[in-house]
């Protein structure tokens, strides 16, 4: 959020008791963040929403929070500090601001940063313990449409702009950038261009002076078909998303994989991926798993009949420290979670018809499980080797060959209080008279007292493992407050998962799905056929000829010739999407009178989609001796001495690797040869590289100028002749500038100085 104004410009402007020309339909306030909702005002161009309370100042939210979902618009407000807020929506029409209307008061409630990834002083992400936006934080936002153009430049970065969402997040990989950063992503975002094996990754380089934040705006963001992985990070934040439908190599939703520090992921929903090649992976492989990680929490989580939900550890690690609390495991079948070596506390979750198990722990693990409602978890709690993990009720036996849940891993330590269990198979608590031998065939030792420290007699049969007392060491415990078991109930099922627990709706049928292991059919095909109901981001790209009033395009496609010349122009280009990776290395070209010195290395990765309007000719610019094939349209052509010309037809279009090569330059050439947006005939925009004033010279009148940043914000917008742009004061970097004459628009890319 920008654009400070005074409390008395905000209330001469919009206070308009009795004039309502927006009509609310829906408000609220969540977790760190309010909403409102409105019916469409006719003739409106766009909204500017504003917001103030809680000692701040009236602040303009920035455009892409403002969404269309046809029926009404939404804005979202987050980083806000708990307390009282009002929004104020106003129509803009023809340019100008017309009457506003506020919102009654809205409650902001702070959210629960309790467990192990908020010790020593940490904060995980962009955000500071407030829920303001940490000092000198840097916002992207991610649509569907933006998802391979937004760029930033990124300190330490192989080049810059770093453009797409992956390449600004392999800018951060190296950890030489300090800022905050806060990703947002906006709507259903399917696969991007150019991800890691399927996945986003997020990695910083252990930096412990960054940190990132990814997140979800509303209640309906949500990443289908990819997964998000977390590596060699420190102080991440991954919160508000749904995850469907992953299908990365990896095969988790979201995979903290290895030597992380510092990481929290909260208030996401799980849902199935697409199903792995084991007999237990029909649903996914797993949904949130961790290894090699520490100082860790995973809080307020949904996770829908996932198969394998959270591993924990893999093979033979240090021990490291996690939280699981208030999560809501809703007829998710196992790895709840299962946990090798790590010390771990579980409390208030709420476990809800559950066909295998609850928590799991193996290999010289020490638990606590503390609090938390099982209802119909098949067992609650296992001890690997042990107890109900080698009991076979048919026989009324143990069997350590059939029967064991973990690989046969030796047992880890679990100490159990205050939890509430119904419906359960079986329980065996260590010394419970009811059961034979239970001071070796036990699920749990329950404590006395939540702050009971467990002797050395107590060990599990293999493995001889000892509970470590973890959470009675106060250089170790944080400090909490702990629900009853009642209470963790009602709140999870109130407050996990998405916003308002999310736009996909979903009742499950306990009297089967409590025990069903397989796939639900009717929920995987919902899943897979989930479609979202936004129409339209505001100030979504800046490719949009069809808002001007004398342009009968169709919006988005432009109309005119168009040249790419990756020396000068690097990834950034606001008629193609390109997602892969530059080199300056690879020699240099001559071509049309220029010497090319970078190229676009065309990779398994590379991908590079446009639009054309009408039949036009493509040229692709190579190294001098290639003479091999590239794919356009997935149809391969073989290239000739460096240059393939190629006539194609209207409508989308994408490039891709078949063999490997360096593309220089592309272009597209209209056979009509009329003038379109892209073409600068007439046209002097200068000096560019600018660090203040920006001249525009045109021997036809300027009806219209739209300056937006990299990332599609609209930043400054202008109507009528206008010769002159004032940059001072905004941020270095890479902008464009829509320039509307007549029937024509065109389209500058600006770097400020």
């Amino acid at each position: 959020m920008k654009y400070f104004l005074s409390l008395f410009l905000f209330l001469s402007l919009f206070v308009l008791s009795n004039a309502r020309s927006v009509s609310v339909l829906n408000t609220g306030g969540w977790f760190e963040s309010a909403f409102v909702e409105w019916e469409p005002v006719e003739g409106a161009d766009r909204y500017n929403v504003y917001c103030n309370g809680e000692g701040v100042d009236v602040q303009l939210i920035d455009g892409l929070l403002v969404r269309d979902y046809g029926e009404y618009f939404r804005a979202d407000v987050p980083g806000l500090k708990a307390g009282t807020y009002t929004i104020t929506v106003v129509p803009v029409v023809s340019g100008e601001e017309t009457e506003g209307v506020i919102t009654g008061e809205l409650t902001v409630m702070p959210h629960d940063r309790t467990g192990f990834a908020f010790s020593n002083g940490h904060i995980p992400g962009a955000y500071n313990a407030d829920g303001t936006l940490k000092d000198n934080a840097v916002v992207i936002y991610i649509t569907e449409n933006s998802k391979n153009t937004v760029s930033l430049d990124v300190n330490g970065a192989n080049s810059n702009p770093c453009v797409g969402l992956q390449m600004i997040l392999d800018g951060f990989k190296k950890g030489r950038d300090n800022r905050p950063l806060v990703v947002r992503l906006i709507g259903q975002v399917t696969d991007p261009g150019y991800l890691n094996k399927g996945d986003i990754v997020i990695e910083n380089d252990n930096n412990d002076l960054g940190c990132i934040t990814f997140e979800g705006i509303g209640g309906d963001a949500i990443a289908d078909g990819w997964g998000i992985r977390v590596k060699n990070a420190s102080n991440i934040e991954i919160r508000n998303i749904a995850l469907m439908n992953c299908n990365s190599d990896e095969g988790d939703d979201i995979s903290l994989q290895q030597d992380n520090e510092y990481v929290w992921v909260h208030h996401c929903d799980f849902f199935y991926g697409n199903a792995g090649g084991d007999s237990d992976q029909a649903k996914g492989d797993g949904a949130l798993d961790c290894k090699r990680s520490g100082y860790v929490t995973i809080s307020y989580n949904h996770f829908w009949d996932t198969g394998k939900s959270n591993l924990l550890g893999n093979g033979i690690e240090e021990p490291r420290l996690l939280t699981y609390h208030h999560n809501w495991y809703d007829h998710s079948d196992s790895r709840h979670p299962r946990i090798r070596n790590h010390s771990v506390h579980v409390f208030n979750n709420y476990y809800d018809g559950n066909s295998k198990y609850g928590v799991g722990a193996t290999n010289a693990s020490s638990v606590f499980v503390e609090a938390n409602y099982f209802r119909n978890c098949k067992y609650p709690i296992l001890t690997s080797m042990q107890g109900s993990d080698v009991y076979d009720e048919d026989t009324q036996s143990n069997d350590y060959s059939d029967m064991p849940t973990f690989s046969k891993e030796d047992g880890g330590s679990i100490k159990a209080y205050n939890n509430y269990m119904t419906g359960q198979r079986r329980f065996v608590a260590y010394g419970d008279e009811d059961y034979p031998n239970s001071t070796v065939n036990f699920d749990a030792y329950i404590a006395s007292i939540r702050t009971e420290a467990i002797g050395s007699l107590v060990v599990s049969a293999y493995g001889e493992n000892v509970y470590n007392n973890f959470d009675t060491d106060p250089n170790v415990m944080y400090e909490y407050a702990v629900d009853s078991p009642e209470e963790a109930r009602d709140k999870v099922v109130l407050y996990a998962g998405r916003m308002n627990g999310g736009d996909f709706k979903w009742a499950f049928n306990n009297a089967v799905d409590d025990e069903l292991y397989a796939v639900n059919s009717e929920l995987k095909a919902a899943l897979v056929n989930y479609e979202t109901t936004l129409l339209a981001v505001q100030d979504d790209g800046i490719v949009t000829p069809g808002d001007d009033d004398n342009n009968n395009d169709d919006p988005g496609v432009i109309t005119g010739d168009v040249v790419h010349n990756f020396t000068t122009d690097g990834l950034s280009s606001s008629y193609f999407n390109i997602a892969g990776n530059l080199s300056d290395s690879k020699g240099a070209v001559a071509y049309d009178g220029e010497i090319l010195t970078q190229c676009l290395k065309i990779e398994s990765s590379t991908l590079i989609e446009f639009t054309t309007s009408e039949q036009s000719e493509l040229t692709l610019v190579f190294n001098e001796d290639f003479n091999e094939e590239i794919k356009v349209d997935g149809t391969s052509y073989t290239v000739a001495s460096g240059i393939l010309t190629l006539s194609i037809e209207s409508g989308e279009h994408t490039i891709s690797k078949d063999d490997v090569a360096n593309l220089y330059l592309m272009s597209i050439e209209y056979s009509t040869g009329v003038e379109g947006v892209i073409s600068e005939t007439g046209m002097k925009v200068f000096p560019n590289p600018v660090s203040d004033i920006l001249h525009i010279s045109t021997s036809e009148k300027v009806s219209k100028i739209n300056l937006y940043s990299a990332g599609g914000l609209l930043m400054k917008h202008y109507n009528g002749d206008v010769g002159t742009i004032n940059l001072t004061g905004m941020q270095q970097g890479v902008y464009f500038l829509m320039i509307h004459v007549g029937n024509t628009t065109y389209i500058k890319r600006v770097v400020k100085m």
